[in-house]
């Protein structure tokens, strides 16, 4: 706890309007979001990486992201660092009564989180009206809880994290597939519709519905692949970032490749170009 006040200590002390840094003492909650969210993804970059070195400092900066906001939270007479903790050790108390209380275990992870949700959902229709003052009692006017199974979806999560959310919390009510084999044949579906929409701008480029139809399609295909990672049972962001480190590696590779042969990459046409993708691919699957 001694680090965690001298942690707080310095926070205060970098928003003091006197003697503080004018960069942090300009800052409020909505400059500040972006680099919690990025914070966030470093955390999840270490891990991938198995950095623990790494891992230690980003959940560093992570937890000076908190300290942050709370601190702001308490200029403005909201709410305390104390009460942050306060208020996710009495959820956890609450979300766990298998574990602090006396009911009992559920068979596997997966009964277990079920009746989490069960518990969220029993909380989210107690929560009085946002405005309301605390010990409100609900009424079934308009100002009333959001009674919805996809309720309390945040809409500040990255799209991707949120089709997942949206599609899970159906799943509770039954609506899903039973399996992946008609997700997959409704991901063939959505790009033949793709396929259609693309050849419609192409024939009227500057046709302003045409483009509109081609993003509304394309993101059906993107909402049914996230609908197959969660099938499948693999982190949408997880599966992402490791494309994206595929990538970045086998064109660096291809980079360095032209380069050895005294060419560069940018004079080279996408015929010569894709000679020296598959030879980082290849080099890959049979390393030298």
């Amino acid at each position: 706890m001694a680090q965690v006040d001298e942690l707080l200590a310095i926070m205060a002390r970098l928003r003091d309007p006197e003697r503080g840094c004018p960069w942090d003492v300009a800052q409020d909650f909505s400059t500040i979001a972006p680099y919690t969210i990025e914070e966030a993804y470093e955390v999840a970059d270490a891990i991938q990486r198995d950095d623990m070195h790494d891992l230690r400092d980003e959940l560093g900066d992570l937890l000076l992201q908190v300290v942050f906001h709370a601190r702001m939270a308490e200029e403005a007479g909201h709410f305390a660092f104390a009460d942050v903790v306060a208020a996710i050790v009495d959820k956890m108390l609450r979300r766990h009564p298998h574990v602090f209380g006396d009911e009992a275990r559920a068979e596997n992870a997966e009964a277990q989180l079920a009746a989490w949700e069960d518990i969220k959902r029993r909380e989210r229709e107690s929560r009085p009206p946002v405005g309301a003052p605390s010990g409100a009692i609900t009424s079934s006017t308009s100002s009333a809880p959001d009674p919805s199974a996809l309720a309390g979806i945040a809409r500040g999560l990255p799209e991707w994290q949120r089709a997942v959310k949206l599609q899970k919390r159906a799943a509770t009510v039954g609506f899903d597939w039973p399996g992946p084999a008609p997700v997959i044949a409704k991901l063939h579906e959505e790009i033949e519709e793709v396929r259609v929409e693309f050849n419609a701008v192409a024939e009227a480029p500057d046709d302003a519905a045409a483009r509109d139809r081609l993003e509304d399609e394309l993101g059906d295909v993107l909402f049914v692949v996230a609908n197959l990672t969660r099938h499948a049972k693999v982190d949408f962001g997880a599966a992402l970032r490791r494309a994206n480190a595929k990538f970045e590696r086998r064109f660096r590779r291809m980079e360095q490749l032209a380069s050895e042969d005294g060419v560069a990459l940018s004079d080279l046409d996408l015929v010569a170009q894709d000679r020296y993708w598959d030879r980082a691919k290849a080099e890959e699957k049979h390393p030298p």
